[in-house]
Order: C-alpha cells, then structure tokens, then sequence
C-alpha cells in the first residue's frame, strides 16, 4: 500500500522581481551614479573614491541620490518585465518536465526577458544617466529635470519620441546579458548549492547564489554598459551605435571595462539584495503551490 507524500512550495508573483529591484535600487543607488560618471569621463582623471568625494563637495551628500526616481521607474519597466517573463515561463516549464530547466533553456529565457525588459526600459534609462551625470555639468548646461516623469515628458517635446530610445538597441542586448548573469546564473548557482545538501533554501544560500550571479552579470555586461551610457548622454556626437563603439575604441581596449571595479562593486550588492528581497518575498507572500506524488 502506497503513501500519498503532500509537498507545499511557495512561487513568485510576477511582480516581485521589480518590487526587489528597487528596494535593492535605493541601498546601490549612490554607487550606480558614481559608475556613470566615471563612465562618461573622456580620460581617467578620476578614481571612484574621488569622484564620490567630488560630488559630495560640489553639490552636498543628496546629490548621491541624483536621478533615484528615474532608477525606480526603471526598475519598475526593465526589471519588472524581465523577471516577469524569465519567472512565469520558467516556473511552468518545471511543473510541466516536473523538474527544473536545463542551464541552456533557462540562458535563453533569461536572454529573451532580458531583450523585451531593456527596451522597455529604455526611456526611463536614458532619463535616469541624464539625471545622475547632471550634477557634474556647468549650471548652464545642466538639464534639471525635476523627476523620472518630467525627463520623459521633455526628452519627447524637446528631442522627439525617437530620442527616448536612443541607444535601445545596447539597453536591449545589455539587458539580456546582465539577465543571463543574473537569471539563470543565479537559478544554477542556487540549484548546485542545494544539490550539495549542506545548505537549506535560506539567506545563505541565496547570499552565496546571488554573489556568483552578480560577479558574472558584472563581466558579461559591461563594455555594453559603457558604450550604453555614453550614447545615452551625448549631445548629438554619435550618429549611432557603431559610431559610438569605435570612438570609444580610439581610447583602446581598456575603455570597455572603464569602472569595472565600481560597476562589480554596484551590481554584485544590487544583485544580492535584490535576490535576498525577492526571495524574502516569494517564502512570505507568495503564491502557495501543493503537489502530491
């Protein structure tokens, strides 16, 4: 006589990963901004702690949270599209195989998400590296948008709809690398360190998943980042995307992987806390799944 063995799981809604990205958002948020401007320097003139410190004597200690509404909104277009559909579709892969994806299928879902989440996201990105770079600029050519909402508004008015997405097409493929070393990473890391059964599903091992996943995403995504944020906050200098690559590749090699140290030293934390967050959410309130076998 067979025993019926009831399990109980916890799911995700579609919605946590955005609300989890800009809870992470608002801890990270002054070491996104000092990424940017070190990124849109011509020459390294500057390291990070200088630069922090440079903002902070010119415009005050606020000023590191320069650009947070439009790094929300942000977060609630990129992000919550790309966990949106890497989450749902993932979850009902596995209950229909009965078992978790392959690392290949869930690369590929974390890169399909990750390309539709960076276009949408698009706009509030660009108003979000202009908010945060404005500090740096003369009064006079600063833009001073009041809020996330108020760029948008002007970009479209003053430069025309298709500037809102300028440089899309890097916001889209960096979306879909960073969510690969992110997604999926964070997904395999996650199922290897459980697979050990040393560690339980708690904070540890989502703190051990989350750091791998936040150092790969770091690599994968930033030459694309670099050259993302310059097309976002040019004047009109580049007439596209491969202009934009090969003048940053006049600066040589290492221009690519300019603020790699503070880009791992933001995005490994963003990654971590917001993984920490999400899945905080998914064991508290999330949607309770009961299988039988």
């Amino acid at each position: 006589m067979g025993f019926e063995v009831v399990t109980e799981k916890r799911v995700s809604r579609w919605y946590f990963g955005g609300l989890s990205s800009c809870a992470a958002a608002c801890c990270t948020h002054p070491l996104d901004l000092i990424k940017v401007h070190l990124q849109t320097q011509q020459e390294v003139k500057m390291r990070m702690t200088g630069m922090a410190l440079r903002v902070v004597r010119s415009d005050g200690v606020l000023a590191l949270y320069s650009g947070l509404s439009a790094s929300m909104c942000r977060q609630l277009t990129y992000s919550m599209t790309r966990f949106a559909i890497y989450e749902t579709v993932r979850d009902m892969v596995a209950d229909g195989n009965h078992g978790p994806m392959p690392f290949y299928q869930k690369v590929l879902l974390a890169s399909f998400g990750g390309l539709i989440g960076g276009f949408i996201g698009t706009p509030a990105d660009m108003v979000n590296v202009r908010m945060q770079n404005d500090v740096k600029l003369p009064p006079e050519l600063r833009r001073s948008y009041a809020h996330a909402l108020d760029g948008v508004i002007r970009v479209w008015r003053e430069e025309g709809i298709r500037k809102l997405f300028s440089g899309a097409s890097m916001a889209s493929s960096r979306g879909a690398l960073v969510s690969v070393g992110q997604l999926s990473c964070y997904d395999q890391a996650k199922q290897l360190v459980l697979g050990t059964g040393i560690l339980t599903d708690n904070i540890a091992t989502h703190f051990i998943a989350s750091f791998i996943a936040g150092g790969c995403a770091t690599v994968l995504c930033q030459p694309m980042d670099v050259v993302k944020t310059r097309l976002m906050n040019s004047k009109g200098e580049y007439r596209g995307v491969m202009h934009c690559l090969t003048d940053t590749a006049t600066l040589g090699p290492q221009a690519f992987y300019k603020g790699l140290v503070p880009a791992g030293i933001r995005l490994i934390p963003h990654t971590v806390l917001t993984f920490i967050f999400l899945e905080q959410l998914r064991l508290y309130f999330g949607i309770r799944v009961i299988t039988s076998t």
